[in-house]
């Protein structure tokens, strides 16, 4: 998912990652599990073995056949280039060891700021310039950019308030704005007569469900588990995927035009 920036704005960061500017964080901060996506145990804070002493990754052209399938789904959401240049100031934890417990510490934070951000930042952009949503959207864009403000003051915060952010307030906070976003938009989807395959619904146990072809315009099916799911050729047009678990979920010429909160992560983990 690309993310739409609300108009003004200015100080919202980027939500890409650039590894370019950023000090291999993920390849150091964050712990790995042997498993179907990563073949070895990492403890939290040791360097990647595949890590270079420039922050490459030694494997990056070779990361899924030799076993390392959950670096190629992992995205940070442009944390890795923020912790790396703004909050520690372009210092990394090579040249200053002492920072880095605290670096490596706020990457996993950061991260979800800017996940949110860009959850944020779709939304704006769904009830911005939508007359045929009506008032109600216009109450929503005010709603939705001020959070997106409060998070892009957060992206900037230093690694001590980053610290001490609760993040389940902040998303108890952001989760109801999206869903009331997410009910005006698939509201207004047309139906043709039809209705979405009962089967969709929040949280739903779809794992290695057969929907092929299903009919999923406008469904709500967040937090649902579509492991392995078969999604060919399903019309998928502005149903709401925020959350779902599309790890092998075969979207293969499934229509997603207009698909509300599906990010890149999980287009990654999906086969398309």
């Amino acid at each position: 998912m690309t993310a739409v920036q609300p108009p003004g704005a200015a100080l919202v960061p980027e939500l890409e990652p650039d590894c370019s500017r950023c000090f291999g964080l993920c390849c150091v901060a964050l712990p790995l599990t042997r498993s179907a996506d990563f073949p070895v145990d990492k403890p939290a804070g040791e360097p990647c073995r595949n890590l270079l002493p420039d922050d490459r990754c030694g494997i990056h052209d070779r990361l899924r056949e030799t076993g390392w399938k959950g670096c190629t789904v992992f995205d940070c959401f442009g944390a890795g280039q923020q912790v790396s240049q703004v909050t520690f100031g372009g210092v990394s934890w090579r040249q200053e060891p002492g920072n880095a417990g605290a670096m490596f510490a706020v990457l996993p934070v950061l991260r979800q700021v800017h996940e949110v951000l860009a959850l944020l930042a779709e939304a704006s952009g769904l009830v911005s310039g939508s007359p045929q949503l009506g008032r109600e959207a216009a109450g929503l864009r005010v709603e939705v950019d001020a959070l997106v403000e409060e998070a892009a003051g957060l992206s900037g915060a230093d690694a001590s308030t980053l610290l001490a952010l609760d993040l389940d307030a902040l998303r108890r906070r952001v989760g109801p704005v999206l869903g009331r976003v997410s009910a005006l938009v698939r509201a207004s989807t047309p139906r043709g007569g039809g209705a979405p395959d009962r089967r969709a619904r929040p949280g739903a146990d779809l794992v290695g469900a057969d929907l092929r072809g299903a009919d999923l315009r406008g469904a709500d099916l967040r937090g649902a588990l579509l492991i392995a799911a078969d999604l060919r050729g399903a019309d998928l047009r502005r149903a709401d995927l925020l959350g779902a678990d599309l790890r092998d979920a075969d979207l293969r010429g499934a229509d997603l035009d207009g698909v509300l909160y599906l990010t890149r992560p999980q287009r990654a983990a999906a086969r398309t």
